[in-house]
């Protein structure tokens, strides 16, 4: 990962140069990890760059923010025209982008109390988390000693800076023994996720991933992968997924933002299925990443071009009347709704 590409950042309504987007030692973000984010992607097609489901990326930067009691200080509309600008303005065809969401400096008390809500977004050119060759090869995992928390712990279907605590330290862990990943299982003993994707599992011909009750994060891509497997014509089970389900699978894949689409070939040193990338894994990756690339109508919806419209600039005001935002346009082409 390399961030030397990018030169802008969009904070608190305004674009500035990379090095001036930094936050004090005592924001509460820093101390407490009180904050939420999202993670998406741009992707070049021959419309232009576009952002892959920003709506239900924002939809649940929203729901996350609601979950912990911080009130956003912006719209969707003015964050998503925020994430054209941004990467009109690094001159991206194609990147990783990241709203974040979080409590600045008041107070160190636990509670928030009066600490800013800071609202940034940033934005840079980064391949598949897992490596792009491991989308062909496929990565080998361990199942981590470390449990994914229960929803009666932490609201698991938020997307939290501080919860990835769990995730980091069951992946650090994981590469010492030198693995590529991990997937954690939750208080039951059942598969949970990987340390940041969600899990597939492919038998006979069905499709099965598991539910918010197994403790995972309700990913975009995962939503995007059920829909496709559907629509291939594969039965799609939504199920709880015990380790005996994942070893006697026929394929395995983690599917995630950053990761996108990558096949699980050996769990602990034992092959899944014939220990390469298998026929569905393959055929629904080839069918995200035509959804991705703008080459199939079908998910045309999917994608928000990166377009430049006609309407003069003028102030972005944060909508709680306190927001330090000097610029930007609300009146977008592609609007953002629920």
């Amino acid at each position: 990962m390399a961030f030397d590409r990018s030169k802008w950042v969009w904070m608190n309504g305004e674009l500035i140069p990379w090095d001036r987007a930094t936050i004090h030692v005592s924001a509460h973000g820093l101390h407490y990890g009180s904050g939420v984010f999202e993670g998406m992607r741009c992707y070049e097609t021959p419309a232009g760059p576009a952002v892959f489901r920003m709506r239900a990326h924002f939809k649940r930067f929203f729901a996350s923010a609601r979950t912990y009691g911080m009130a956003l200080p912006y719209t969707k509309e003015q964050l998503a025209d925020a994430v054209f600008r941004l990467v009109r303005r690094n001159g991206f065809r194609s990147c990783y982008v990241r709203p974040i969401c979080y409590y600045g400096s008041d107070s160190l008390a636990v509670q928030p109390l009066k600490c800013p809500v800071e609202v940034a977004i940033f934005a840079w050119p980064w391949a598949p988390l897992l490596g792009v060759e491991k989308q062909t090869e496929g990565v080998r995992v361990t199942i981590s000693p470390w449990v994914k928390f229960h929803s009666s712990m932490m609201p698991t279907t938020a997307k939290a800076c501080g919860q990835y605590l769990n995730s980091m330290i069951a992946l650090n862990e994981a590469v010492r023994h030198g693995f590529d990943e991990a997937i954690l299982l939750d208080t039951d003993g059942n598969l949970a996720e990987g340390s940041g994707e969600n899990i597939f599992i492919v038998r006979g011909g069905t499709v099965a991933t598991n539910n918010d009750t197994d403790s995972i994060l309700m990913g975009i891509t995962r939503d995007s992968v059920i829909q496709i497997a559907q629509d291939l014509d594969y039965p799609v089970h939504i199920r709880t997924l015990r380790i005996e389900d994942l070893l006697s699978a026929d394929e395995a894949f983690f599917t995630g933002t950053a990761s996108e689409v990558t096949p699980i070939i050996e769990v602990d040193g034992r092959k899944i299925g014939t220990g390469v990338r298998g026929p569905v894994t393959e055929r629904i990756q080839k069918a995200f990443f035509n959804a991705t690339a703008g080459k199939e109508p079908k998910y045309k919806n999917w994608l928000e071009l990166v377009v430049k419209t006609s309407s003069p600039r003028r102030s972005v005001r944060s909508t709680t009347g306190t927001g330090r935002a000097r610029s930007g346009r609300t009146g977008i082409r592609n609007t953002v709704a629920d």
